[in-house]
């Protein structure tokens, strides 16, 4: 039995706001971080997980995933929702925010470095590790609590009991054509005109038939620059747009509502994450939008705190696109709740992947949940940012707008060591 010998932290930053890459209108100067664990075994075989940050405050997650460390020194991986729990459960570090806040992404950091160890232990990626288990395996990943009035275990026992069937096709779906992307690279707020077409029209050479712009700082800027885009790629393309929380919730209708002309495919986090019903309120005024325009769907999730916010976004019909993020969440294990709920609704996943490693990560969730847990890729991509893949061990790969099924073992979570000496704030190379 591997067992855990120490935990490794690292504050790691990336000057993204020199060139705005990662800009919108919440967030106008990112420098994209990960507060990075390694979690050291008597192996030799090392666990590596990140949450993500956009700069400032990354010093913060790390000192909590310090805090975490006494629950996870000395422990195994073999059974991961216990691993999980304990992490989770605690009652006094659960009084600084239950299940949310920075100790949630700390753990989610953890989590997922446990989940990197216990698929390189087993020689497998993690979507394939977690395709391979059995429907009661997987349930015995989640925590019910406050889920059951929405999803019962036997519920979900039933829904992935009923997708075993299909699951070698998949699989060999998966590996010869890759799962569908999106891309956001073009739509970053800070770029200027000829940039956005240029990228653009790359976007659609390069295969993607979706790509993504952010919106929100100036209403006519916006109807300007999304009719450039749709110039540039035609009526073919979805342009989904994002507001990334700017707006209250008569604003988010009107806004968005002013967009319609140019058909953009949702309005990504129009409010704040944490409303329910303004965003319920938001989809049923866009519904009703006016003749000869297709409907806007909401997409949110980013930065949805846990399970219990998404369960009840989904019970209230506040959403059309299930926007789940590898690192805001606890982890893999609760990640793996949110794709069982948004299977009983019905909903398609579209993770949010905009930010460092989230790539990497998130493949492996909506590849999971092809094989295992949905059965369907309609209406379902993943976001691809094209920048800093280059400090990851095992990258993703997207060939002509697919994301690659990742072979090597592990969650892709890895960085160079170099990438970890040179980008470390405040001594690193980049930042002395």
């Amino acid at each position: 039995m591997t067992r855990i010998l120490a935990v490794e932290t690292h504050d790691i930053r990336f000057p993204t706001s020199r060139h705005l890459d990662g800009s919108d209108a919440m967030n106008p100067d990112p420098d994209y971080s990960a507060a990075y664990v390694i979690l050291r075994t008597d192996t030799g075989v090392d666990g590596h997980g990140l949450t993500f940050t956009i700069g400032r405050g990354n010093e913060v997650c790390r000192a909590a995933i310090d805090a975490l460390a006494p629950f996870v020194v000395g422990q195994s991986v073999d059974d991961l929702g216990e691993f999980a729990r304990r992490l989770t459960h605690d009652s006094q570090l659960r009084w600084l925010g239950p299940e949310k806040g920075v100790i949630h992404l700390a753990s989610a950091a953890v989590i997922n470095a446990a989940w990197d160890l216990a698929a390189k232990l087993a020689g497998k990626p993690v979507w394939q590790l977690l395709a391979q288990m059995t429907p009661q395996q997987l349930v015995d990943l989640v925590d019910w609590r406050y889920l059951t009035d929405a999803l019962t275990p036997q519920e979900a026992l039933d829904l992935l009991t009923a997708a075993e069937p299909g699951r070698e096709r998949r699989t060999a779906h998966l590996l010869g054509h890759g799962y569908p992307a999106y891309t956001t690279s073009p739509g970053w707020l800070g770029y200027e005109d000829d940039k956005l077409v240029r990228l653009a029209r790359e976007a659609v050479a390069d295969g993607y038939t979706q790509i993504k712009l952010k919106v929100g700082a100036d209403l006519a800027d916006d109807v300007r620059r999304l009719g450039l885009a749709r110039a540039a790629v035609g009526p073919d393309i979805r342009i989904a747009v994002d507001a990334n929380q700017r707006w209250d919730v008569a604003e988010a209708i009107r806004w968005t509502s002013a967009l319609a002309p140019h058909d953009p495919w949702w309005i990504e986090e129009p409010t704040s994450p944490d409303d329910v019903l303004g965003h319920a309120a938001i989809r049923r005024a866009l519904a009703g939008e006016a003749p000869g325009t297709r409907r806007i769907r909401v997409a949110t999730g980013e930065h949805v705190q846990n399970r219990i916010v998404f369960k009840q976004l989904m019970q209230a019909e506040a959403l059309d696109f299930v926007q789940l993020d590898a690192c805001r969440v606890g982890g893999v294990n609760e990640n793996v709740a949110i794709l069982l709920l948004a299977a009983k609704f019905g909903l398609p996943v579209c993770p949010h992947a905009g930010g460092v490693g989230l790539c990497e990560l998130v493949q492996h969730l909506s590849m999971f949940d092809y094989v295992a847990v949905s059965g369907s890729l309609d209406d379902r991509v993943i976001e691809y940012v094209d920048h800093l893949h280059e400090h990851f061990v095992h990258p993703v790969e997207v060939i002509g707008g697919a994301y690659q099924a990742p072979t090597a073992p592990g969650f892709s979570a890895e960085m160079h060591p170099l990438t970890l000496k040179r980008f470390a704030y405040p001594d690193g190379a980049e930042w002395a």
